[in-house]
């Protein structure tokens, strides 16, 4: 299928957020012939961020600005009809980002975001798969430290198996190693979230659902709810509690595997929780853990402690200093069970900072992949990171190549 010509390759919108701007600043170190623009609502805010740039990389002054209103429908049709890439970062998407997506799968324009909102995603893939599948339109939410990390790490592990003859069954995702922040934008997308589930039933069922993003007729499988109390684990001794992004990610990689065919069988098993370590100061840790998701989830639940939470954690638009985020690291395990009974390892993991440095990479260069030009049909429609044309085992050698390990054991 031949590409129509566009006047950008890529537009980054909501460049002038704090994520926005750490994205910015990494694909203008890689934007070699790239034809980009920021975009936002404020030309000011845009024009220093670009200022920003240039001190650190003189060739982004050939950077282009972009300004619309990411409610105006007609302002983002005009954008997704100029760009081949739209890559936003304007969360809560919920409250901002569906008439961009609904302008992308209209003009056949691919798209990434940073989204973890599962109602959000289900009510795009509702609105707008069969359109995007009709264009082309390569929509990918999820493209940060949820969910690429867990999306892809099944997919080399699938992999690494189906090379060997053997298959898939079941994984579990461990976190056994997290430090960093959690910004203010994704504490504004979860406490938007918790609004809405609070008064909408429909919304607590879609959040509930461990197939929530699975297509229509195909919502079924072993999988239950997630884990929330600590448990111990019989192959390591070790303490689990929950993992605050299992909600999203599961989700996110069950879509992948049907979407892909269920190439690891209808009856494939999958969770992801936090690895506390063993003995007491496991336990402590899982059940201290456990607690704080816990109370964090009511107090969310409830409108004048969600106010409350809102007035004092991280703002949206702010975040940690440099230095702090170089200090940040993240290292991830799936456990892979096989049809044959043996179990094999992908550990995934970087030296930076999961919520900020590691995110405006993968986030980056999940943009720059759906950049590059593709041979023959693109399959289009609400896709993922594992089951996009251009992203999957493609975005892992991308990733391999920023420092990320994506390493196979038994």
């Amino acid at each position: 299928m031949t590409e129509t010509v566009r006047e950008l390759d890529l537009v980054l919108f909501g460049a002038t957020g704090f994520t926005g701007r750490l994205v910015a600043e990494f694909i203008a170190t890689k934007h070699a012939g790239l034809r980009w623009a920021l975009g936002g609502r404020s030309r000011d805010k845009l024009e220093r961020v670009r200022a920003e740039l240039i001190a650190k990389e003189p060739s982004a002054k050939d950077v282009a600005i972009v300004v619309a209103d990411s409610l105006d429908p007609a302002a983002m049709a005009d954008v997704a009809r100029r760009a081949r890439v739209v890559c936003s970062t304007v969360g809560p998407y919920a409250l901002y980002g569906a008439p961009l997506v609904a302008a992308c799968a209209e003009f056949g324009t691919a798209y990434c975001d940073l989204t973890g909102e599962v109602d959000w995603m289900r009510g795009m893939i509702d609105a707008h798969h069969a359109r995007a599948m009709a264009t082309g339109a390569r929509i990918v939410p999820a493209c940060g430290f949820d969910s690429i990390p867990s999306d892809l790490g099944v997919l080399v592990l699938g992999a690494h198996l189906r090379d060997r003859g053997r298959q898939l069954v079941a994984a579990r995702l461990r976190v056994v190693r997290m430090k960093g922040g959690v910004s203010g934008g994704t504490f504004a997308s979860g406490l938007a979230m918790a609004e809405r589930a609070g008064r909408d039933r429909e919304t607590r069922r879609i959040l509930a659902d461990p197939y929530a993003l699975n297509p229509e007729g195909e919502r079924t499988g072993p999988d239950r709810s997630d884990k929330l109390a600590p448990h111990k684990d019989a192959a390591t001794g070790h303490w689990l509690a929950p993992f605050v992004m299992a909600g999203t990610n599961t989700r996110v990689v069950r879509r992948s595997h049907a979407l892909s065919g269920f190439p690891h069988g209808r009856d494939f098993r999958y969770e992801e929780v936090s690895d506390m370590g063993a003995g007491v100061a496991g336990y402590a840790r899982a059940t201290a853990m456990s607690a704080a998701l816990g109370a964090f989830v009511g107090a969310a639940a409830l409108g004048p402690t969600r106010r409350l939470l809102a007035r004092v954690v991280t703002q949206p638009g702010s975040g940690p200093s440099e230095e702090k985020r170089k200090g940040g690291s993240f290292g991830i395990v799936i456990d892979g069970t096989a049809d044959d009974g043996s179990v094999t390892h992908v550990r995934v993991e970087a030296d930076k900072d999961p919520g900020y440095g590691a995110t405006a990479i993968m986030l980056g260069q999940s943009a720059l992949a759906l950049c590059e030009p593709l041979e023959g049909v693109s399959r289009g429609g609400l896709l993922t990171p594992a089951t996009a044309p251009g992203l999957g085992l493609l975005l892992v050698d991308r990733l391999r190549a920023e420092g990320f390990r994506f390493e196979v054991s038994n």
